[in-house]
């Protein structure tokens, strides 16, 4: 008898293979004599890094992925022994506890040595983390200058004098970068290497937004603080590969399937969630399971966004133009999208909140991170009275233990719920 068709559980089953191969990979690295660059989320330059066979680290990714593992208070505690504030960015401390030793021992890889740097303004901590870099490795530093919304309401059109401006100012900064990248391996750019790379993320990116807004279903068919940090890891390291692009297809049909279905994440949902903030992974599993004990799940996420390299809006690069040019326009569109969200992302999580048809939004403020977590309050203000949605305010951290509290989570998250029950039944005249 043929085996029924089941693809639930592939897209996590097949990501974390790709891992264990990426993490393979980047330990003998050095020993093969291939080239790296550290890179992040936001702004990665994926496509272009590719023309030239540079290998990439992602240090939130390992950051997090120390916390998640629990070695991540020992680096941090390397990383003030020897000056570093409590007060900055724990990621940062995480990451250079693990340089600190000249090691470089990852919980599943040894880190290659950088021999460059790409770094971008889409975060004010990715430029003083490059320096640190800098110094540790004399690694040559590439900073690209990526524009944001100069106002709320600030959305020029790709063509528009506003947008010209900014976008041939990201694409000089790109011929600049793959100078570099030439002087770097000794290779030539190759212009249809890079339009192979990005039809693959084009591929990927449209893929992976037709996931996101399955998630508009119920019941949703992934939480996007479970199975979501697989994807969202995804969307980095795979970006402009063909194998990327065949997983996020393969990702659309397992979701697509499950929502034809009728099957949740979540084997019995009850409240629908937006979680904003950056994710706390010091308590990785116990936070996500303090909601789901509740019957909560959530659909979707700001970070999650900013975290796969802003691909949930779909990228469309298009390969008839100049690629330099429609590369620059793609940056310069995620970039007003994704790096201005922090101050002007009022309405857009209002929409969001009704669009994926949610109960409630939870505030994750992090103590390590100013910039988030400094405008969360006005932004729940904005929620609470313009889009009369009921909200949540939680605080620690991203991977500082320290700032972790399991009781006080509990009762503020117990009491969310209990609230939301209450204004649901209120609603239902019982």
């Amino acid at each position: 008898m043929e085996e029924k068709f089941n693809p639930i559980g592939r897209g996590r089953k097949e990501g974390n293979a790709f891992f264990r191969d990426w993490f393979d990979q980047l330990n003998k690295a050095e020993a093969n004599g291939e080239k790296t660059a550290y890179v992040f989320v936001m702004g990665s330059m994926a496509e272009i890094l590719r023309c030239f066979d540079i290998n990439m680290t992602f240090p939130e990714i390992t950051s997090l992925q120390t916390a998640v593992r629990k070695v991540s208070m020992d680096l941090i505690n390397k990383a003030e022994d020897i000056g570093y504030s409590p007060d900055i960015c724990s990621y940062v401390k995480a990451d250079v506890g693990i340089h600190l030793d000249n090691e470089r021992q990852h919980p599943s890889f040894k880190i290659p040595k950088p021999n460059l740097v790409v770094a971008t303004n889409m975060c004010n901590t990715y430029i003083k983390w490059a320096e640190i870099w800098e110094r540790m490795y004399s690694a040559p530093v590439f900073t690209v200058d990526l524009p944001g919304r100069r106002f709320h309401g600030y959305t020029p059109e790709v063509g528009t004098p506003e947008f010209e401006q900014d976008r041939k100012y990201v694409q000089a900064q790109m011929a600049e970068l793959i100078e570099v990248c030439e002087n770097l391996t000794g290779k030539k750019f190759q212009v249809n290497r890079l339009l192979e790379c990005m039809e693959y993320t084009n591929r990927l990116a449209n893929a992976w937004k037709k996931v996101v807004e399955l998630n508009k279903n119920t019941p949703a068919p992934f939480n996007v603080m479970g199975d979501g940090l697989t994807y969202q890891g995804m969307c980095n390291a795979s970006r402009g590969t063909k194998f990327g692009a065949e997983y996020f297809e393969r990702l659309h049909e397992e979701m697509q399937y499950m929502v034809d279905n009728g099957i949740g994440g979540l084997k019995d949902e009850k409240w629908r969630l937006i979680f904003v903030g950056t994710w706390c992974y010091t308590a990785y599993r116990r936070f996500i399971e303090m909601f789901e004990e509740w019957g909560g799940t959530f659909v979707n996420s700001e970070y999650l966004g900013y975290a796969s390299g802003g691909l949930d809006w779909g990228i469309n690069y298009d390969l008839n133009k100049d690629p330099l040019q429609t590369l620059s326009e793609q940056f310069v569109v995620t970039a007003h999208r994704r790096m201005s969200n922090t101050f002007f992302s009022q309405d857009e999580m209002g929409e969001t909140a009704r669009d994926w048809k949610a109960d409630g939004v939870v505030y994750h403020a992090v103590k390590s991170c100013r910039t988030v977590s400094t405008v969360l309050a006005d932004s729940r203000e904005n929620l609470i009275h313009n889009w009369d949605m009921p909200s949540l305010a939680l605080e620690s951290d991203l991977v500082d233990p320290r700032c972790w509290s399991e009781a006080q989570m509990k009762n503020r998250i117990d009491a969310f719920f209990e609230a939301l029950a209450g204004k649901r039944l209120a609603a239902s005249g019982r």
